[in-house]
């Protein structure tokens, strides 16, 4: 099995590095291992860390003083012969809730992408009953999937796998496992209590799976008010254009009021974030979005250029940013929401009214980077230097390096941004994404209206998640920087 490992919860940040020039990135002299023992793994992982790591200057085994002998920092990197304990016990800050690592850069990398091993099936999971009995909840479906050629809709529940219950011990390896396929045993629910019934749904993962985080992009007409819906679940570079063409039937309509769904996004591009609320709020290139902050030997090498991002007028591709200029925009976001989405809501919140509609957010705020085994490139991936990677040497690691600040210089939001109308998902009523009758979306109508509906708020099954299918992907709850860093030489 390859192995994608999290800290709790992983996020990530791909760097697109640049050629060398007269701006390097400086890394100091750092040791090199001696000896027969092969530690090549934890060499590249502290080597990175002291470089790029956001607490650095917090580890004290990361400290450029740490060694004073090339034998002292062998003996350092053989005291913990697995990579999975060296980095957890070694170089992780006590605090850092989501650096990983992954045995197999190259599958971290696919799902950057939006491709990846999968049935197409996106769930939650909750805790039931009076013990550790875990059932799962159908969120939605990814189109041309195994999943949606198979009789299994957004509500379902189901309690357990290949005939064997769901817990809190055996989640993880029944539904994340080795295995490619495996069958749900469904369940209902009747009276607000959940009771497995005798139906089975047989899936099975493929290689290649390719989701478009475009999900649902709709104009709702209601009380003679033309508003826009975009259910956007994840923030996907390779999508930016069907992003922007999705404001463009948006602002074709006419919508002057915009609902974005991000209840499922963990997160992505920061730049498609830039784009993304670029599109809501305007394209003037004078306007600061964010700003990075990373640590204490990087940031005094980066120039303002380099640190600071704008809005946009253009694309990737260079095809001119379909703009709504809101001076309001109602956001839907959960516990789920993370990275990237919570990064519009802090970019857009100096210059736009954010209604935030749900339940708080995952509170991501820091970034991080894609690094291997490639000193050259100040260890940082590029497809266009994969060729000097070790080849000996898969692994990544995706360490916080930084954090991101709105205009205003507010970065604060580890505990989440908490809503201005808190309302949970039900699980007893669900209801149809993009559907003016799906709770969520049907309290922002009335937000923007000032109609109140005819649905009942009342959440008789509040969902209580203990985890979701994104957070055993490889990206997770990530937020990646496609951005151009300089590098030093090695």
């Amino acid at each position: 099995m390859k192995k994608m490992y999290l800290l709790f919860l992983g996020i990530g940040m791909f760097l697109t590095s640049c050629s060398k020039d007269e701006n390097l990135i400086d890394n100091p002299d750092t040791p090199d291992p001696i000896g027969t023992t092969d530690v090549t793994v934890q060499d590249f992982m502290w080597k990175s860390m002291n470089l790029w790591y956001f607490w650095q200057g917090d580890v004290s085994n990361l400290s450029d003083t740490k060694f004073s002998t090339d034998a002292e920092y062998t003996a350092f990197l053989e005291s913990e012969t697995d990579p999975e304990l060296f980095f957890d016990n070694k170089l992780r800050f006590s605090e850092d809730r989501f650096s990983f690592f992954t045995n197999d850069y190259n599958e971290l990398v696919q799902s950057f992408a939006g491709v990846s091993k999968s049935n197409g099936l996106e769930f939650g999971l909750s805790l039931y009953g009076e013990g550790n009995d875990v059932f799962g909840y159908v969120r939605y479906i990814i189109p041309n999937s195994d999943a949606s050629t198979k009789a299994i809709q957004r509500g379902d529940i189901f309690t357990g796998v290949n005939g064997i219950s769901l817990n809190a011990d055996n989640y993880i390896e029944l539904l994340f496992g080795d295995a490619d396929s495996y069958t749900l045993n469904m369940a209902d629910i009747n009276n607000n209590t959940i009771t497995p019934n005798n139906r089975e749904v047989a899936l099975t993962k493929f290689e290649g799976l390719v989701e478009n985080p475009v999900f649902i992009t709709k104009t709702i007409e209601v009380s003679g008010k033309k508003i826009g819906y975009l259910m956007y679940n994840g923030f996907t570079r390779n999508f930016d254009e069907e992003l922007n063409n999705a404001f463009g039937s948006l602002k074709a309509n006419g919508v002057t009021d915009l609902v974005l769904d991000f209840r499922y996004n963990p997160g992505g591009s920061v730049n498609s974030s830039r784009l993304l609320s670029s599109m809501v709020y305007g394209t003037n290139t004078n306007q600061l979005y964010i700003r990075q902050r990373w640590n204490s030997k990087i940031q005094p090498q980066l120039s303002s250029a380099q640190l600071e991002d704008y809005f946009a007028n253009e694309t990737g591709e260079g095809n001119a940013i379909n703009t709504l200029n809101l001076s309001k925009v109602y956001v839907l976001a959960t516990g789920s929401s993370a990275s990237a989405s919570e990064l519009v809501m802090n970019g857009l919140d100096p210059y736009v009214d954010v209604v935030h509609i749900g339940t708080t957010t995952r509170g991501k705020n820091e970034f991080s980077i894609t690094l291997v085994d490639n000193p050259s490139n100040s260890y940082i991936y590029s497809a266009s230097t994969e060729n000097k990677i070790n080849s000996s040497n898969t692994w990544g690691v995706q360490p916080l390096v930084g954090r991101n600040e709105n205009s205003v210089g507010f970065f604060d939001y580890t505990a989440g941004f908490t809503p201005d109308i808190e309302l949970r998902e039900d699980l007893s009523n669900l209801g149809q994404l993009g559907n003016v009758n799906e709770p969520l979306l049907a309290r922002a109508i009335q937000e923007i209206t000032g109609v109140s509906s005819k649905i009942d708020f009342t959440v008789k099954m509040p969902v209580d998640l203990i985890s979701s299918s994104k957070m055993f992907t490889p990206i997770r709850d990530n937020m990646y920087l496609d951005k151009q860093l300089p590098t030093f030489e090695k």
